[in-house]
């Protein structure tokens, strides 16, 4: 990589593009809307069910400017989701501003587990055990998405919603791989415990990506 692509890197003028396509929000509070993905490379979470373990390795995904990524989503939708990977591994100011700018709302899919960057109209905060989100996080999530995918996680959910504001919303979401065994639980928690809500991978029930 030669010394002025990592200086754009470092700019946020071009990021490890993994892929970026256009969709329906398959999770959270945004379910059932119409959005355009864009999934930067790059992650050291290692979450063992993580079921886009190809977006780990940030040097498989070639540097992309910026402008052509934010051209591109100018195309399809008012909505950007941009995920990963962990994108907060990057700067995102700059695509951020340049999305806004253009009158796109700017939405997020993070671990927390790295220093805050950009402009959002919406963070969905997913705190994973292996890397904990950095405590500046918590006060600007505007959902909580916490995957179970064992009896032990609805105490881990707990203490992670006791770190965000009290307008976050809360939302369990079985791990896909054993959403048969959990589904039943997470409906019963969320039954006693109503200031959680169900949050399921819809896309994947519609087989859409």
């Amino acid at each position: 990589m030669t010394p002025e692509t990592k200086e754009l890197i470092a700019q946020g003028k071009m990021l490890p593009l993994m892929e970026e396509f256009y969709t329906i929000q398959g999770e959270g509070g945004h379910t059932g809307t119409a959005a355009y993905f864009i999934r930067i490379g790059g992650c050291d979470v290692g979450c063992h069910w993580c079921d886009v373990k190809e977006s780990w390795d940030a040097k498989l995904h070639p540097p992309t400017f910026t402008d052509k990524i934010v051209a591109n989503a100018k195309q399809y939708a008012k909505t950007v989701v941009i995920t990963g990977g962990e994108p907060l591994m990057w700067s995102l100011d700059y695509i951020t501003r340049e999305l806004n700018t253009a009158g796109i709302k700017t939405h997020m899919e993070t671990s927390g587990a790295y220093q805050l960057s950009g402009h959002w109209n919406w963070i969905c905060l997913s705190p994973k055990k292996t890397k904990l989100p950095l405590a500046e996080i918590y006060p600007h999530a505007d959902e909580l998405k916490m995957i179970i995918h064992n009896r032990n996680d609805f105490l881990f959910a707990e203490e992670e919603a006791a770190k965000v504001s009290e307008n976050c919303k809360l939302y369990l979401q079985p791990e896909w791989s054993k959403k048969e065994k959990m589904i039943p639980e997470i409906i019963e928690y969320v039954m006693k415990n109503p200031q959680w809500q169900i949050s399921l991978q819809t896309h994947k029930y519609l087989n859409i990506p």
